[in-house]
């Protein structure tokens, strides 16, 4: 195989050179060479996605067999259609990294493929779907972007030429979000440790390089689907990652569960003061059962977890991202909460 991937350098790209890479394929990345670096043996070819004249030269080293698009997370839908419509004519297939925001019930309901995706049209600009400063409501801005550049995609290739992939939360090594760095180092740090509700909630994050297989199996594939690409539900629960950031750190601290509502009285911020706790009824049940039967396969979190950590503790950074800071509580609301419950 002969492949494209947009992005390449970190985390989800890296991850998907690689392992094409370790496949025997051969690789070119585009990016713009300001963050990362892609694994030794990639092609890079730099440029800028929203730049058109870069586009219509990246089309030019063609062609490939399979596009994975990995780096339109901050990409508008009309800059994901200006690129697919360019790269169309010089490759086979369309792999599109999407998102479970895309569907109009994340994360209020249970999802499956056929759940309603937002509204988002092909050629939307950035500011499609952005939300009064006062808006309570839920918060579509993103999953509205992410639906137009599924369309994007779609529009250009064609439905049996594309791949939409529709990842939850994506843990492992170089990850740059902080969300599994955060409770190891929290880990690593012991004492009593603040533990977010029911130690037996299932959680369905997903490694990255399952991810990055999935994905490249899918270029190989014909035809066209959408996959909500996430653990199986009920794949692993709370206390047992909780359990593993322990374990690989040493041990030394101990786990403190505050119910639900105590954290929630106390202000606590879901999905990022105590990364991966969300109590909303969707957050954690996605069926992901379509791409499990089309060749997913999700190594135990606890080998995501124990890896992660020995990367970190090798030297590894991440690519600095702003998402980072918004991860963990502080030590001093921590020990509020703590005792409350007495400890």
């Amino acid at each position: 195989m002969k492949i494209l991937v947009l992005g390449g350098t970190w985390f989800l790209g890296r991850a998907v050179a690689q392992v094409a890479l370790d496949r025997g394929w051969e690789v070119s990345a585009f990016n713009r060479g300001r963050s990362g670096v892609a694994p030794e043996g990639v092609t890079e070819i730099h440029g800028d996605r929203t730049v058109r004249s870069d586009v219509a030269e990246l089309a030019s080293h063609g062609p490939w067999d399979a596009v994975i698009d990995t780096s339109a997370s901050e990409l508008a839908p009309r800059d994901v259609l200006a690129g697919a419509q360019a790269l169309a004519p010089v490759a086979g297939r369309y792999v599109y990294i999407s998102t479970v925001n895309a569907y109009r019930g994340w994360p209020n309901e249970p999802l499956s493929e056929v759940s309603e995706v937002l509204d988002g049209p092909a050629d939307a600009d950035i500011n499609y779907g952005r939300l009064p400063v006062d808006w309570d409501g839920p918060d579509w801005y993103y999953g509205r972007q992410k639906a137009g550049s599924e369309r994007a995609a779609l529009e250009s290739f064609g439905e049996e030429r594309v791949s939409i992939l529709r990842p939850g939360v994506i843990l492992g090594p170089g990850e740059y979000v902080g969300r599994l760095p955060w409770w190891l180092s929290r880990a690593k740090r012991g004492g009593s440790i603040l533990a977010p509700g029911d130690p037996a909630q299932g959680i369905q994050p997903i490694d990255v390089r399952d991810v990055a297989e999935f994905a490249l199996d899918q270029a190989q594939a014909s035809g066209g689907d959408a996959y909500n690409v996430t653990a199986p539900i009920g794949h692993e629960t709370m206390r047992g990652f909780l359990s593993a950031c322990l374990e690989v750190t040493g041990g030394s601290g101990d786990l403190v569960w505050a119910p639900d509502d105590l954290l929630i009285d106390h202000g606590v911020q879901q999905w990022t003061e105590l990364p991966l706790w969300r109590t909303h009824a969707g957050a954690w049940r996605i069926d992901s059962t379509r791409a499990q039967q089309a060749g997913l396969r999700c190594r135990p979190l606890a080998e995501t977890v124990a890896d992660t950590w020995e990367w970190l503790s090798s030297g590894g950074t991440p690519v600095e991202h702003p998402r980072w800071a918004e991860h963990g509580i502080s030590v001093e609301k921590e020990a509020e909460v703590l005792a409350k419950l007495g400890s």
